[in-house]
């Protein structure tokens, strides 16, 4: 069972998102029986008898799904929604090759075995394309931990100036926190993740709805390592006065694909298979804390040239996602003081948001990675705080962590704050607000890109897009409403006070906004007992505003 489906439907169609993947889960305590020395990238010519009229939208995707490719205009499946011709990868099994799992985006399947494949034996099949070797236990020598997490304890600046720096505090108190918005977080592993207290708030309501291993094929994530730990604090964790991550109210998947002992393109793979999953489960961002660039075998390193948004396997998949409406946002890389120096696969993707690291005093830090990228994109397209940032991976301490692992989920949470004040905004736009409310959009370069992004005003240009606009005063909508009521400003009130009365005049509700940053407000939790009439009083520096609203019962 994956971890986080409570309800029927919903388990059926996680089975069923596993099954177009072809991985099935490991017994526990059996996934390492086997050593697996060798994985082979197999490429298909076609998707056999396989065609997009046969399949339903609910066959391949959740309801989520479909409706974020709605959204944006997508078409619902396409061909690139379809599995992998089961037929060819079973004829491959008959070889004594092993199949891992599959991506219906590159038409591609994994497979392992123990030993090289012998000279010529694929060579009988017309329907593969190209066979590529992607991990072999040859020329191991990539020595560092890649992800190993760089803590300090000096020159520390104030726990929330990586969100006062982008204007982020101001976004958290308008009670934008990513409510309703949700994240796949794809790294290495989430040692402690289920132990840590500044993720409390989060699993006391369900805000993990799942976790999956897409190395060894299983549920389990909560091990290995613990940089996504040191992620998903960024993004979610919150204990006062210590740590604040960006984006508390959103929800999570946690998505494992990173060997992190060893460095093989066989993880653009596994990466792959979960951007997939994330696809089809209905996930709205996808935060990467993840690149490629050089590997443990030098043969298979890549070159700059490379990093032109359309070689690298994994790249390719980013765009894919991005076009199926999922934000995809990616670390830049920590290279710039290495040999490479170059950002790395795949924030070199063109549809991909790649994200720089500064320090506390907005000076770009001396490891984030440079671009452009080869076919000369601006790269990184942002940059946010990525030095000392607070960090929780045990349960007993709170610490500071650099890299561009850190500025990323911080972006990532961004986001999600953004797309719940603009439900309508798609992936690209964001991408193209953020950039403008960029402090460099008008002079650009390639170690800070944009710049550092003000989300208020990235909020501010896509509602000025999406959001009509009152000619005076507040509108309340929809009146009679059922479960939500949606309150348009004409203009934006900076601070806002929400009370709620029943006809009797009992206060039955109140919110206080320190700050209040967005023209819009959604309230979805009012706490009225059944159908009836109430008055909603609004309170802002300018104006006192009440309203009669009148709530009928949900059909449903």
């Amino acid at each position: 069972m994956v971890r986080g489906f409570i309800d029927s439907a919903r388990l059926k169609f996680a089975i069923a998102a596993l099954t177009y993947l072809i991985i099935i889960p490991c017994q526990p305590g059996k996934c390492q029986e086997k050593t697996w020395n060798y994985f082979y990238r197999i490429h298909f010519v076609d998707k056999g008898d396989n065609d997009v009229s046969g399949f339903s939208p609910e066959d391949l995707l959740s309801d989520r799904a479909t409706e974020r490719r709605r959204k944006a205009g997508i078409a619902v499946p396409d061909y690139r929604d379809l599995p992998v011709w089961e037929t060819y990868t079973d004829q491959i099994s008959s070889t004594g090759l092993t199949l891992h799992c599959t991506s219906k985006w590159m038409n591609t399947a994994l497979f392992k075995s123990s030993l090289p494949v012998e000279p010529g034996i694929l060579d009988q099949f017309p329907f593969i394309k190209e066979v590529e070797i992607v991990r072999s236990p040859e020329n191991k020598g990539y020595s560092k931990d890649k992800d190993k997490i760089e803590y300090a304890s000096n020159d520390l600046p104030p726990y929330d100036n990586s969100l006062a720096m982008i204007n982020g505090i101001r976004v958290l108190n308008s009670g934008l926190t990513g409510k309703g918005v949700l994240i796949a977080v794809i790294d290495g592993g989430f040692s402690n993740a289920d132990l840590i207290p500044s993720l409390d708030h989060l699993r006391n309501r369900n805000g993990i709805k799942g976790t999956y291993d897409f190395v060894n094929r299983n549920e389990f994530v909560y091990d290995y390592n613990d940089h996504g730990t040191a992620v998903m604090s960024v993004l979610a964790g919150k204990i006062p006065g210590a740590i604040e991550g960006s984006a508390p109210g959103a929800d999570y998947w946690l998505l494992r694909s990173e060997i992190t002992e060893s460095e093989y393109p066989v993880e653009e793979d596994l990466w792959t298979a979960a951007a997939e999953f994330a696809d089809s489960i209905g996930a709205d961002i996808i935060s990467s804390s993840l690149g490629y660039c050089t590997f443990d075998d030098p043969l298979m390193d890549y070159r700059f040239s490379d990093m032109d948004g359309d070689r690298t396997f994994v790249s390719r998949a980013a765009d894919i996602a991005a076009s199926l409406g999922i934000l995809v946002v990616n670390s830049a890389g920590n290279e710039r003081n290495t040999p490479w120096i170059r950002i790395i696969a795949p924030s070199d993707g063109d549809s991909v948001l790649a994200v720089g690291a500064v320090s506390g005093d907005r000076i770009i830090s001396s490891f984030s990675s440079a671009g452009p990228s080869y076919d000369r994109q601006i790269k990184p397209d942002i940059v946010s705080q990525g030095v000392t940032v607070p960090v929780q991976v045990s349960p007993a301490m709170i610490s500071r962590a650099s890299g561009t692992s850190f500025s990323c989920p911080l972006i990532s949470g961004m986001c999600a704050c953004i797309m719940q004040a603009v439900p309508q905004a798609t992936n690209m736009e964001i991408i193209s607000a953020l950039q403008s409310a960029s402090d460099r959009y008008l002079a650009p370069d390639s170690l800070y890109g944009f710049g550092i992004p003000d989300i208020e005003e990235t909020i501010a240009i896509l509602q000025d897009k999406h959001l009509s606009k009152p000619v005076s005063g507040i509108v309340v909508f929809p009146n009679p409403f059922r479960n939500e009521l949606f309150i348009t400003f004409s203009v934006m009130p900076e601070k806002l006070t929400v009370e709620l009365f029943d006809q009797s005049g009992r206060l039955m509700m109140k919110r206080d906004y320190s700050d209040f940053i967005s023209r819009s407000l959604m309230l979805d939790d009012l706490p009225v007992p059944g159908k009836g009439v109430y008055f909603v009083r609004l309170i802002t520096p300018d104006e006192i505003y009440i309203h009669k609203i009148i709530k009928v019962e949900d059909p449903r």
